[in-house]
């Protein structure tokens, strides 16, 4: 199938969902959960493919991670789209609504964005939770995964659809068209990828998945609207008013919980009035578990045995087990050095003090602030969204995790009885 057949294809696809009710949406999102726990063991195999593949190309062990499917993974990935039956289905929902002094009456109701294109990186769990959000917002969706997942999401994609279909013929629906709100760009070259960002005849949205090179290439050459999902340069700053047990635990977390995730701490910033008590036991902590530190003059002189860091390693998104050392004389100067290197995804201060946690919260320009917790939080799951579809670190026309409302748009409805403009 080519392109332009898959986007006519999806087109449909997505006339025919818009319009299909909340039960029949949660009945094939329920028996697509079953599919994927059902077809564990095709989709393991052909992840170890995968897996072995990335192996041998020297993929840093982070990175596997995140490539790599477990009986406990897939599981989840099903879970996810049982919770997102449990969610409301915002499409229909009126938004607002007045009564002209003529007697018209204009409502703005929320309804499905149309055909969503996605680009990612790796991570097959996305393929799920993609499909998951896009189906029950009446959206079609057409993935384009990289090749370090194809056996996985060519996989996962055939349960999928393979599911729908049969779900579709048990209960007098289009079996075609159902299935067809789902489709894999299996030819993953480059010269594929950017004849996909330029079909805005089909497509109504773009959103990209992955590292900085990825979001920069398709917001340099879509013709179709981007959303993007932002890396995550992302902070953990210990105040002077910190709680170091508290610090060493959070940063801990942030951290070393899963190094290759967008929401893991990558930058450390510290005051200089609690440098000395609170750099040495983070870390001990921090090399216990093999994390390279790499630390300014200042915390070089607390800690001599770290590496010595650079500007460039201050807006790093490491995606593995490095983390930078900022040292700071004030709160002011810790927003300024986060607000410059960060990226807008999440940052936490670890405070006791009030208005410096309350400044933090209204004076760094992320999509997601912390006080006192874990930056590891920033995630459609952890949030009640059921899965997400990225965490958007732009401010149009969403920002932070995109759960099912932020796949949706609205439109005005009017009703009339015979008005006529004069």
């Amino acid at each position: 199938m080519t392109l332009n057949e898959m986007g006519a294809a999806a087109q449909k696809a997505y006339r025919y969902l818009s319009n299909l009710g909340q039960t029949h949406k949660n009945g094939a999102l329920c028996a697509v959960a079953g599919a994927l726990t059902a077809h564990t063991a095709s989709i393991l195999e052909a992840n170890t493919a995968d897996i072995k593949n990335a192996c041998e190309k020297g993929m840093k062990d982070s990175l596997v991670d995140r490539l790599r499917l477990t009986p406990q993974r897939i599981e989840a990935m099903a879970e996810g789209l049982r919770q997102i039956v449990e969610l409301a289905d915002p499409v229909g929902e009126i938004v607002e609504s007045s009564l002209r002094p003529n007697g018209l009456e204009i409502c703005k109701k929320r309804v499905p964005l149309g055909v969503i294109g996605i680009i990612y990186e790796s991570r097959p769990n996305v393929t799920a939770d993609a499909f998951g959000l896009c189906f029950k917002t009446g959206n079609a969706v057409i993935l384009k995964g990289g090749s370090d997942a194809i056996c996985s999401n060519t996989a996962i994609v055939q349960v999928i659809r393979s599911a729908l279909a049969g779900y579709a013929g048990q209960n007098g629906l289009d079996p075609a068209l159902l299935s067809d709100s789902i489709s894999l760009i299996e030819d993953t070259s480059r010269e594929t990828t950017k004849t996909f960002m330029r079909l805005n005849t089909y497509v109504d949205v773009l959103i990209p998945r992955g590292g900085a090179g990825l979001i920069r290439t398709v917001v340099e050459n879509s013709t179709i609207p981007v959303i993007e999902t932002g890396t995550g340069n992302c902070h953990v700053y210990v105040d002077e008013f910190a709680n170091i047990d508290m610090a060493v635990k959070i940063i801990e977390n942030a951290k070393t919980q899963r190094t290759g995730v967008c929401n893991a701490c990558e930058s450390l910033v510290i005051h200089r009035n609690i440098l000395k008590e609170a750099l040495p036991p983070i870390c001990t902590m921090l090399k216990g578990h093999n994390v390279q530190i790499r630390g300014d003059k200042e915390a070089l002189s607390v800690v001599p045995d770290l590496a010595p860091a650079t500007e460039e390693d201050f807006g790093t998104e490491y995606l593995d087990l490095i983390l930078s050392v900022k040292t700071v004389g004030s709160l002011d100067e810790a927003i300024e050095h986060i607000n410059t290197f960060s990226t807008g995804h999440s940052e936490t201060i670890v405070t006791q003090n009030y208005d410096h946690a309350r400044r933090f919260l209204n004076e760094i320009d992320s999509a997601a602030v912390y006080v006192n917790a874990s930056t590891r939080f920033t995630d459609g799951f952890e949030f009640g969204f059921g899965a997400e579809i990225g965490i958007s670190t732009q401010k149009l026309h969403a920002r932070g995790p995109m759960g099912l409302k932020e796949l949706t748009t609205t439109k005005y409805v009017i009703y009339g009885n015979g008005q006529i403009r004069q």
